[in-house]
């Protein structure tokens, strides 16, 4: 269980950190919060909550009419131009544990989020007070940079304020200028779809909601009359017959009473042993298929090195 709104306010003040408090509607976006909180005397900011290929998180906080590109960013973190997309929805709850519309800073309070990276607009620097939602969109708080740089050293964060218009060039001689930002840590979270697709970064304090894959049709490939001929003769190749989808196969009980801290080194050892005898079935199947076949085929017994990907 995350943080509540009332708890995180409650820190603050332990903490002796001047904040003003706006209660309002419920806003899922900047525009909307605009409407209660515009006229109050401080900046209004996004929030961005993103990730990259390698399932590392990032939320990127920026004053509202600060410009921010995906594709330079991605490039200045070192991630490729197409290296970072907004998250899934899901990921609100999961890393952020805050609902939709309330992407914040404040959210890396909770310890689920430690590994999350953090990039604030350093346009920040120069207003007297920014607005922020306190992990609830009911309600927003304003408080300068140096009340939020207290809160984020109280929970181990060393503030990172960047210039997010930038568009340096990179290249060999010219490395990112944020690749120090990229988390060392990934997230993995194995419910969320791996095929989902980048979406356009909008000034909503949320993340983007699942994008439904499109049906791909295959295409029907004619077989080859001479595979036929092969398929239609019994085989008598010596077929794999363990799967190496679970691990666990290989492990029993007394292994682990008698190996201990060592369970690791066994287990692998006994993989490669196992693989290596499947890796030989199969190349006497390929080769006997092959020559029914009249194709050309070469064989050679695998090697250590080909064996060695599995240490």
């Amino acid at each position: 269980m995350g943080y509540t709104k009332d708890q995180l306010l409650t820190r603050l003040q332990e903490l002796q950190i001047e904040f003003s408090k706006y209660e309002h509607p419920v806003v899922l976006t900047v525009e909307a919060q605009a409407k209660h909180v515009g006229n109050v005397g401080a900046a209004l900011s996004k929030n961005l909550f993103l990730k990259d290929k390698k399932q590392r998180f990032y939320i990127v906080s920026a004053l509202a009419d600060t410009k921010v590109d995906l594709k330079v960013l991605s490039q200045r973190l070192g991630l490729g131009k197409g290296g970072l997309r907004l998250a899934p929805e899901e990921a609100l709850g999961e890393i952020l544990q805050v609902p939709l519309g309330c992407v914040t800073p404040f959210a890396l309070v909770n310890e689920s989020a430690s590994h999350v990276s953090l990039l604030l607009d350093q346009g920040f620097k120069s207003q007297q007070g920014c607005l922020f939602h306190p992990l609830s969109n009911d309600t927003s708080i304003s408080l300068n940079t140096f009340s939020l740089d207290m809160f984020l050293k109280s929970i181990g964060r060393d503030p990172s304020y960047v210039d997010l218009e930038a568009n340096p060039k990179v290249g060999k001689d010219q490395p990112p200028d944020l690749a120090a930002l990229v988390p060392s840590d990934s997230i993995v979270l194995p419910e969320f779809a791996e095929g989902e697709l980048p979406s356009k970064p909008s000034d909503e304090n949320h993340a983007a909601t699942d994008v439904k894959p499109k049906a791909v049709k295959a295409k029907a490939v004619k077989t080859p009359a001479a595979a036929e001929k092969v398929k239609d003769k019994p085989s008598t190749e010596v077929l794999p017959s363990i799967s190496f989808t679970d691990a666990g196969q290989f492990i029993r009980e007394d292994t682990v009473r008698q190996h201990g801290e060592q369970l690791g080194a066994v287990v692998s050892d006994t993989l490669r042993k196992r693989l290596s005898s499947e890796l030989k079935n199969l190349a006497i199947m390929f080769k006997n298929t092959a020559y029914n076949g009249r194709f050309p085929c070469r064989y050679s017994s695998p090697t250590k090195a080909s064996l060695s990907f599995i240490s």
